[in-house]
């Protein structure tokens, strides 16, 4: 009996210390599509249009964010482990701009070691949500209904 004892703390001891390698592995993010570069060989400068890119490589998540006349593919890897923050790992831009006649005026590949930080600004709507509770919110709001209006634009 006591030798079972034995080999279930063993196991249990073994699960846990499998438990506690599995929590601490890292565990990765994809995002985002960028064409791979034999489509981009495919394109050629001053001949293709928005059309022709689109039907080859497809259309970007995010077109025109800076300039109305370029295509941005974007894809990123992150990484996330235990308590640290994530880390972006690898990132790659693709930018494809147009001349005014819509045709491909240049192809340009960015990646990680090319960036620079960029910092966000974070914009906060003000709400007139003050820290009251739902009941209160309700408590207040209910002599603002006019029943007899919600009534007459029923019928």
């Amino acid at each position: 009996m006591a030798a079972t004892n034995r080999g279930m703390v063993r196991m249990a001891a073994m699960a846990l210390v499998l438990v506690g390698v599995t929590a601490c592995s890292a565990t990765f993010r994809n995002h985002g599509y960028v064409p791979d570069e034999t489509d981009l060989q495919a394109l050629v400068v001053g001949v293709d249009t928005r059309d022709t890119v689109e039907t080859t490589v497809g259309r970007p998540s995010a077109n025109g964010v800076l300039r109305e006349d370029a295509w941005y593919y974007v894809r990123s890897r992150v990484r996330n482990f235990a308590y640290r923050a994530p880390e972006t790992i690898e990132r790659e831009l693709v930018a494809i701009s147009f001349a005014d006649d819509g045709t491909v005026q240049n192809i340009e590949r960015f990646g990680l070691e090319d960036g620079r930080v960029v910092t966000l600004s974070r914009r906060v709507t003000e709400t007139s949500i003050r820290e009251f509770g739902l009941i209160q919110q309700l408590i207040r709001n209910f002599g603002r209904v006019n029943i007899g209006e919600t009534l007459a634009d029923d019928t």
